[in-house]
């Protein structure tokens, strides 16, 4: 199946496992592309509370909407691509396989692929950015939260889908989008990224 990048759907009355794979959704949204106006909107007006269980994510989550209140949508959308567009070189590049090897479209996607393919999915071909981006790496893990298809989404093939293609890279994607001097709203991104990524991988601890 493909797996599409949609904003994630919002809910009054969030379980655990619902607001695990909201948050990996609107994660995956804001890196993917400038959040538009209306995106934006909904978060500045959102209650500061943490938005998943456990109020480890708590002062993350009040710094990314005070980052999304401080700025424009212009100015959001100035700060994504001189962060990740522009021609040539990104100022921060996006893919595991770049943080995992120092080169994109290596080994670490290869193995990427492999663990797609044996799980039935597949990028949409309609999308320009590998599979190793990570809005696509949080859109399999929403779906292995999310999905119908208990064979493929399930505890297991999360913990193991975590462990080999987010784990080993996000913390150091992190790093950079805090110490870059141009990030406000994607520091605070990376900062709720690197609280969530800690929450997760506890979890996924306690499993074993």
């Amino acid at each position: 199946m493909n797996l599409p990048l949609n904003p994630p759907p919002t809910s009054s009355a969030l379980d655990e496992e619902t607001a695990r794979a909201e948050l990996y959704g609107l994660i995956a949204t804001l890196f993917y592309a400038p959040p538009g106006e209306a995106m934006l909107g909904q978060l500045r007006v959102a209650a500061t509370e943490a938005p998943a269980a456990g109020g480890f994510l708590e002062e993350p989550w009040r710094q990314l909407v005070a980052a999304a209140r401080a700025q424009s949508t212009g100015q959001i959308a100035q700060e994504h691509d001189a962060l990740f567009g522009g021609i040539g070189k990104p100022e921060v590049y996006l893919f595991a396989s770049h943080h995992l090897s120092g080169f994109l479209n290596e080994k670490p996607l290869a193995a990427l692929r492999t663990d797609l393919t044996q799980m039935g999915l597949s990028r949409d071909e309609t999308l320009p950015e590998t599979e190793d981006h990570v809005s696509y790496l949080c859109e399999v893990m929403r779906y292995l939260i999310a999905g119908d298809d208990v064979a493929v989404a399930n505890l297991t093939r999360q913990s193991e889908f975590f462990a080999r293609h987010l784990q080993p890279w996000l913390p150091a994607l992190c790093d950079a989008l805090q110490a870059h001097p141009s990030a406000q709203f994607y520091a605070a991104l990376g900062g709720l990224l690197r609280a969530f990524t800690s929450v997760e991988a506890q979890g996924f601890d306690m499993l074993d």
